[in-house]
């Protein structure tokens, strides 16, 4: 098991920045991926970025250029840092952690997933 806690929403202006931050504990060491999903009232949870233990990085198209995902492997902390945020980018931003894909299909690994943290972004 593994366990996820986020920090670091909150609101800002147009234009601001925000970085969040998720610190892991538990079977940290067998994760394959982590990253960062957010969801909007009324839609569904979307990938923002994520990152493989091999250090490949994967980012939403409207995310690109303004969002940076990182990892502190040391820490067991993943951070997420908004620039340039838009009132799109209001949503509950969850932290995800996934076991090795062959462990999610037989059964014995799964997704993990922090309690959220909100982010608003005023106009």
């Amino acid at each position: 098991q593994v366990q996820l806690v986020e920090s670091g929403g909150g609101v800002v202006q147009a234009g601001g920045s925000l970085r969040l931050t998720c610190e892991a504990s538990g079977r940290v060491l067998n994760i394959a991926r982590t990253g960062w999903y957010r969801q909007a009232p009324g839609k569904q949870r979307e990938l923002v970025a994520d990152m493989t233990d091999r250090g490949n990085i994967n980012y939403a198209h409207s995310v690109k250029g303004r969002f940076t995902i990182s990892r502190d492997n040391a820490k067991n902390i993943l951070y997420l840092q908004m620039n340039n945020l838009q009132p799109e980018d209001t949503a509950v931003y969850y932290c995800n952690a996934q076991d090795p894909p062959w462990e999610i299909q037989d059964g014995t690994g799964g997704h993990y997933w922090g309690q959220g943290t909100q982010v608003t972004v005023s106009s």
